[in-house]
């Protein structure tokens, strides 16, 4: 279903990390028709959303804390699973497509890179939902022929970011406290810039049929080479405490295999890891924010 100049687009979650930058940039770009709906509009699982009127959703509304998953279970599943089965209904009575932001979820990697085609498994709470919410999109393409594209996201940071992720935590620490405290050092993860993300969603706009693409870099940085990054970036250099706290189901290596999306959507990540630090730091330190979270 291709989208036309001034067709509708709703972005959920809109005023969350993801849905702010994506909002801007359409919004600028002034393309389409764009609607925003976040929390204070209402509760994503059960809002009536029959009287927007758009040919294209792009479903980012969602809880996305992992370790705050598995202590608020059932929200997590209102918000995750039953907001995009709302989405998906809207979708259907509409005859709308949608991009459903889902995230890393093969557990435990049988083989790196990790491509498409991997085994499923969730290996938390967050995971459970997007992996149900997935499944459920599918169905709804495949029956009610909808055009939906799944996006596989891994490990996404930037500007805007909440303070309780990995790199956020670790620069402000750097830059504020006598010593970085972690977790654990040893874990590697695919680490993409939020403008490259913000690119791939867009691309995902009039995609006919079912689609499913993983969006990351294709290589992966350890804790502890985040954080020498990070402080070679400040020409800081603090203590690293190591707590050495391995959690439940830990995953010690991610590599995003993009091999799918460059040959289809011709897309690929243009800012590298260090680059994309180097931009956080500058615009903290130019105490420049937008104020949102996710």
């Amino acid at each position: 279903m291709k989208l036309s100049k001034g067709d509708g687009i709703l972005i959920t979650g809109s005023n969350g990390f993801l849905g702010n930058a994506l909002s801007k940039r359409l919004i600028i770009d002034g393309e389409y028709d764009v609607k925003l709906f976040d929390i204070n509009n209402g509760n994503i699982f059960d809002y009536d959303f029959s009287s927007y009127r758009v040919k294209h959703v792009c479903h980012l509304a969602a809880r996305t804390f992992v370790p705050q998953s598995w202590e608020e279970p059932f929200d997590y599943y209102k918000v995750n699973f039953l907001g995009t089965l709302n989405i998906l209904e809207y979708c259907r009575k509409q005859n709308a497509s949608m991009t459903f932001i889902s995230t890393y979820m093969y557990g435990m990697p049988r083989y790196l890179p990790i491509d498409e085609n991997h085994p499923r498994e969730a290996h938390s709470v967050y995971n459970h939902t997007k992996l149900l919410a997935e499944d459920t999109c599918e169905f709804y393409s495949k029956h009610y022929n909808n055009s939906i594209t799944v996006l596989r996201l891994f490990n996404v940071y930037g500007i805007g970011q909440r303070q309780d992720f990995l790199i956020p935590s670790i620069i402000q620490q750097a830059m504020n406290n006598n010593t970085i405290e972690v977790t654990d050092t040893r874990p590697k993860r695919d680490f993409v810039y939020i403008d490259d993300v913000i690119n791939a969603i867009c691309l995902s706009f009039g995609l006919d049929g079912y689609n499913v693409y993983n969006v990351g870099s294709g290589k992966s940085f350890s804790v502890l080479e985040v954080i020498k990054i990070i402080s070679d970036t400040l020409g800081m250099y603090k203590q690293v405490i190591d707590k050495k706290q391995i959690r439940t189901n830990e995953v010690l290596n991610v590599i995003a295999d993009i091999n799918k999306i460059k040959t289809e959507l011709t897309w690929e990540p243009k800012i590298n890891f260090d680059d994309g630090i180097k931009k956080v730091i500058e615009t903290i330190k130019s105490g420049v924010s937008d104020g949102r979270s996710n």
